[in-house]
């Protein structure tokens, strides 16, 4: 007989997944506050190679609408500085002899309405993804029932267990799109 909980339970890494990619993602949007996860992951194009900004510099936030980027080497500074002002952060970059200094502009309406927009369709895209790995384990579950592998009173009970998982994952989901909305609305 195969256990439809090895099924479910097989599933769950993936749902975990699927809500770090959703917890990174969430931590790139610009809120009213700087972060170093707003730039870390900026591709910074230096010596004909690409890396992430946070390979490049150390970043930090002395204040609530300021970063500060300090390359490790001096020669990475252009790249840094032309990196950050193509970002879709609408940012200009000020250089100060071997430092970067970012200062966040204030978020107009408009800008706070494309915000939430962009996190709803991120939600929405992880919602997608947990739906598919749902799809998948319930076919898998049917797939054994029919082979006679699962009992019919233990194909109810897994599509339960399923259902309270994809529960448990949509409820973080909506936790993180929460936590994020009221840092881009203050």
């Amino acid at each position: 007989m195969m256990d439809y909980k090895e099924i479910i339970k097989r599933i769950k890494p993936e749902m975990e997944k699927v809500i770090s990619f959703l917890e990174k993602e969430a931590a790139g949007i610009r809120t009213g506050r700087a972060t170093p996860s707003l730039v870390e992951d900026i591709i910074v194009e230096c010596f004909d190679q690409k890396f992430p900004l946070k390979q490049l510099a150390a970043i930090s936030s002395p204040g609530p609408k300021e970063i500060v980027v300090q390359p490790w080497d001096k020669s990475y500074v252009e790249s840094i500085e032309k990196a950050l002002s193509r970002s879709m952060l609408g940012v200009s970059p000020i250089v100060d002899k071997e430092i970067i200094r970012i200062s966040l502009p204030l978020m107009s309406d408009e800008y706070r309405k494309n915000l939430l927009r962009l996190l709803s369709e991120k939600q929405e895209e992880a919602r997608k993804t947990i739906r598919h790995w749902r799809e998948e384990a319930w076919n898998d579950i049917q797939e054994g029932f029919k082979k006679g592998e699962i009992r019919e009173d233990d194909k109810f009970r897994a599509k339960d267990g399923l259902q309270d998982l994809i529960d448990e994952y949509n409820e973080k989901i909506e936790g993180i799109g929460e936590r994020k909305k009221r840092e881009i609305e203050s």
